[in-house]
């Protein structure tokens, strides 16, 4: 017998393990005074990450009020429930359905809350680890600079049948968490100036964890 869970339902059974499973974890944090520097001279941020190396990441900026870019589907429906019960404020949407949506109501809160916001790049399916645009249109509009942000996991369920190869780190695992220097983008005009400043998001992450 199928028994179908709606995520309302879920969520608090979730929720609690999400914190509980996260506050086992070992963080070291490499680079993060790049934050600390660009709040202090009141910079808003874009949290620009993989979406395999969501997990770490959520737990450890909760509480933030932080705006969750999430996808308005089914999946991103239990992602989005958790995370708004942990501290972060949503936008929902995606590349693929309400994409320009998320971004507009991405957009409105980073400005009417100071807030900064989180998205993960190549989600939500990918191609993994290829730049959509969207980080891009986000932060450009919202005068914001684009954080690259990596975590490596020392020990880790890798999900090798997910699109994005989902990577959850053991209870009691070493994550460390690199934080790169911000910097702007443009929103310049024609698909190749685009896929310019896709490419360095790209470069700039990869750069920040050699040979991952």
């Amino acid at each position: 017998m199928r028994i179908n869970l709606s995520p309302e339902q879920v969520a608090p059974v979730l929720t609690p393990l999400f914190l509980a499973w996260g506050a086992t974890l070992r963080f070291r944090r490499h680079g993060f005074d790049n934050i600390a520097r660009a709040r202090a001279e009141g910079s808003r941020l874009v949290f620009s990450i993989w979406h395999d190396e969501l997990f770490p990441l959520a737990w450890l900026h909760r509480n933030e009020g932080v705006v969750g870019v999430v996808s308005s589907s089914q999946d991103g429906e239990f992602l989005a429930r958790v995370l708004e019960r942990v501290g972060f404020n949503l936008a929902r949407g995606s590349s693929s359905k309400g994409g320009l949506r998320a971004l507009i109501s991405a957009y409105k809160q980073m400005h009417a809350k100071g807030a900064d916001a989180v998205f993960t790049v190549d989600g939500p399916r990918g191609p993994r680890h290829e730049v959509k645009p969207g980080v891009v249109y986000l932060a450009a509009k919202a005068e914001a600079q684009v954080l690259p942000v990596r975590v490596v996991m020392s020990h880790k369920k890798v999900f090798d049948r997910a699109w994005d190869r989902f990577q959850l780190p053991w209870p009691g695992a070493r994550c460390d968490v690199y934080y790169g220097r911000p910097f702007p983008v443009s929103l310049v005009k024609g698909e190749a100036g685009m896929k310019e400043e896709c490419a360095r998001v790209r470069e700039r992450l990869n750069g920040l964890v050699k040979g991952r």
